[in-house]
């Protein structure tokens, strides 16, 4: 069975290096415009274990990158979190936040990277907050939905058997009952948060990063570079991804038999 899962991505990817191999030398062919997949994967060793002048090396560009990663998911799931948590537990909260959230959410991460450079200058607290942006409603709002529709019997369950304060309620009851939506939404939130590093990068808050190198090497003309971080990217981006997966099947194993997957 294992065997099988790993064979068909293993075609699927070939097919698709395949296809793009014979698309830059029958269409494109020109180094300046593409590079194909067999000079990307030649570049990408390099990168990752040599480096190349004048100061790609991946390695350190990663390390950057999960640091701002790192300021801006956090930020985002305490946040998203706790107004989600109160939002939906009281009506009166809900009311209050709903046109605040709906006329900021709408504004896409890009948009707020002017205000951050006015206010943060060029730093690694500025590219946090772009990556804040974009990954804080959707860990609000799926909290706030999962809180919403925890059903009421369960809290009257837990009131016959002494739970009458409202925290005893949320922490032993409504946290638990909407633990699936919450860290859906945290693993959401994870994926547009990585999205938002190649944005919030290539203003040049720091002289490393993914998305910084992406466009340093556009200057030079390199599509083999740009393509190499591109994939690093998606590797890393579905490395996190599974990370995620992994501890939502570990918290909710309870729920093994009870749901379809």
């Amino acid at each position: 069975m294992k065997l099988r899962r790993l064979i068909t991505p293993i075609v699927s990817l070939s097919i698709f290096f395949c296809v793009w191999e014979i698309f830059y030398w029958l269409i494109i062919n020109n180094p300046f415009l593409l590079a194909p997949p067999s000079k990307v994967l030649m570049t990408l060793i390099e990168l990752v274990t040599v480096g190349k002048p004048p100061r790609f090396f991946m390695p350190l560009d990663i390390l950057y990158s999960l640091f701002h990663y790192a300021i801006g998911f956090s930020l985002a799931i305490v946040v998203g979190f706790t107004v989600g948590l109160i939002a939906g537990w009281s009506k009166l909260a809900n009311r209050l936040s709903y046109p605040i959230i709906e006329l900021v959410r709408p504004i896409p991460p890009i948009a707020w990277i002017p205000i951050a450079i006015l206010m943060l200058k060029l730093t690694h607290t500025a590219a946090g907050f772009i990556i804040f942006i974009g990954a804080v409603f959707p860990i609000l709002l799926n909290t706030r939905h999962g809180v919403a529709s925890v059903e009421v019997k369960y809290l009257e369950a837990a009131m016959t058997l002494g739970a009458i304060k409202s925290l005893t309620l949320i922490r032993k009851v409504v946290i638990q009952a909407a633990l699936p939506s919450i860290l859906t939404g945290i693993r959401i939130g994870s994926g547009i948060a990585w999205m938002c590093v190649v944005a919030a990068e290539l203003f040049g808050v720091a002289p490393y990063g993914l998305g910084y190198q992406i466009e340093i090497a556009r200057f030079y003309h390199s599509p083999d570079i740009i393509i190499a971080y591109m994939l690093m990217i998606g590797i890393l981006g579905l490395l996190l991804d599974r990370m995620y997966g992994a501890i939502e099947n570990r918290v909710l194993a309870w729920r093994a038999g009870l749901v379809i997957a």
